[in-house]
């Protein structure tokens, strides 16, 4: 029989892969299983930030926010290449929150988190000032700015199993957990592969559950146990449109309702709008932005901006369920972002431990806090590590992204400026492994369009886990913005192909 795992994850999502490259680094052995493409879930529809969470100061969630700003800049340093710092714009809306409760919260900001590298708060003249020109004239005459960090959410959590595989983990893509059983020494898992249909089983001293808004089903449909907490389900949807004005500056709109939306700079091109929050009910799976939230964040950013949006200028939507704790509030926008561990000890030999709610600003602490409460069970791990470490790309300094660019072009003079700096944001110092010992845009092989090569699909096929166009375009990409129907088509093509090639070699 294969010998046992210390550790069993089921779900690709950040937690689980933060988990897995954890406990890895720790020197446990580990298994995770994902049952469709890692982050196809709840983290690759974020708004697309690493942050403290403003507006979580109203709910008096000050131990979330500190711990939320206390990571902003431990992740950037540990990936500068897929995250980058960014200065929000939120002006003061005269008949909602007053203006000494906006500077308190973000003198609050800036000091709960031990801010160290990102610039502090400031006052803004939106009258005079160039970030005050996109906005209806006369609407606004204050307004402050202050820091938080971009994040390209899917690539980060491929970077966290990446990491974790190469520091000894096992990480299995649509591989989905039929099972899972208590015996004398732990969990027998028994894992269907969705491509093949074939069966295995693995057994685990612990089970963890990071199935984000499958957890319950999990729960009750895999595991056949009970959770004493409980799971709410909430939809946030975001729209992309083309750019809205050219500085690179975000806002932070309050409206009416109480709500806040986000306006982006997206992919140098676009500019993202997002996000709502309501109550959702069905398969997660199915998620997908309604004409009504399309309709009402057109609305809400058109009450801002001086060019009106409607629903025909939206290019791309997408929608993501976050499975929070339901902590009993009363509407999804109040509900904590705070995640909730659901231990069950019934069987000593075998813990099982959900996880419900969460942020990607704060996995990382997440799994510290996981390995910690399970602790017991694994005597001979090491100490925490990952605060100090960098991901897969993202050794180099934080203020290095476009001497890195340079350093390509230098080593690799075909390459556009363009073209370096998307490997820079995608791959950061690991571009070089699909580069090496090319010397013309040729030796990259086939040019699939907006500087997509076959180098660089070969390299997420063997190294990133990738089996679709889907897969390259949207979530290690964005470049599903920009390719056409056709060469998105050829991508696919390529991918299916691969994996063909890969069936073959392995059947006899």
């Amino acid at each position: 029989m294969d010998p046992i795992f210390d550790l069993a994850i089921i779900g690709g999502g950040i937690n689980g892969c933060g988990i897995a490259r954890d406990a890895a680094g720790r020197g446990l052995k580990v298994y995770l299983c994902e049952m469709n493409d890692l982050a196809s879930g709840t983290s690759s529809w974020s708004t697309k930030l690493v942050h403290g969470g403003l507006r979580y100061l109203e709910y008096y969630e000050f131990r979330l926010v500190r711990e939320a700003l206390i990571e902003r800049e431990i992740l950037w340093r540990a990936a500068p290449h897929i995250i980058e710092p960014l200065r929000f714009v939120l002006p003061h809306h005269a008949g909602l929150r007053p203006a000494w409760l906006l500077r308190l919260g973000l003198f609050l900001y800036d000091h709960i988190g031990g801010r160290k590298l990102l610039p502090a708060t400031k006052t803004l003249d939106l009258a005079q000032d160039i970030v005050g020109k996109p906005l209806k004239a006369a609407m606004f005459r204050k307004g402050f700015e202050y820091s938080d960090c971009r994040v390209d959410d899917a690539r980060f959590v491929v970077l966290n199993a990446r990491d974790a595989v190469e520091r000894g983990a096992t990480i299995e893509t649509r591989s989905l957990a039929t099972s899972a059983v208590r015996e004398a020494e732990g969990w027998r898992v028994t894992v269907q592969n969705r491509a093949t249909g074939e069966t295995r089983q693995i057994r685990a001293r612990v089970l963890v559950n990071a199935a984000g808004p499958w957890v319950a089903d999990v729960l009750t449909g895999c595991i056949r146990a009970n959770a004493h907490a409980k799971v709410r389900l909430v939809q946030g949807s975001h729209i992309v449109v083309k750019k809205l004005y050219d500085h690179d500056r975000c806002y932070i709109f309050q409206n009416k309702d109480g709500r806040i939306i986000f306006s982006i700079p997206y992919e140098r091109e676009f500019t993202l709008i997002g996000t709502t929050d309501q109550d959702y009910h069905g398969d997660p799976a199915a998620v997908h932005a309604t004409p009504g939230e399309i309709t009402y964040l057109c609305e809400a950013a058109s009450e801002y901006f001086t060019k009106a949006i409607t629903p025909g200028d939206v290019v791309w939507t997408y929608s993501g369920v976050r499975p929070l704790y339901d902590d009993g509030a009363s509407e999804a926008k109040a509900a904590t972002r705070d995640y909730v561990f659901d231990v069950d000890e019934s069987e000593p030999n075998a813990p099982l431990l959900s996880i419900f709610g969460g942020k990607i600003t704060t996995y990382r602490r997440l799994a510290e806090s996981v390995l910690e409460r399970l602790g017991r069970n694994f005597p001979k791990a090491h100490a925490p590590w990952t605060a100090e470490a960098s991901l897969p790309g993202g050794d180099f300094p934080v203020d290095g992204r476009n001497p890195l660019a340079a350093r390509f072009i230098a080593a690799f003079p075909f390459l556009t400026d363009p073209h370096a700096a998307r490997l820079v944001r995608l791959y950061g110092t690991r571009a070089t492994r699909f580069l090496e010992g090319a010397t013309s845009l040729a030796d990259l092989g086939q040019d699939f369009g907006g500087t997509l090569t076959e180098a660089e699909l070969r390299y997420l096929y063997t190294e990133e886990w990738a089996r679709t166009g889907e897969d390259v375009l949207w979530r290690r990409s964005k470049l599903g913005l920009v390719l056409s129907t056709d060469q998105a088509r050829a991508v696919d093509d390529f991918m299916q192909e691969l994996g063909r090639q890969e069936m073959g070699r392995f059947t006899p």
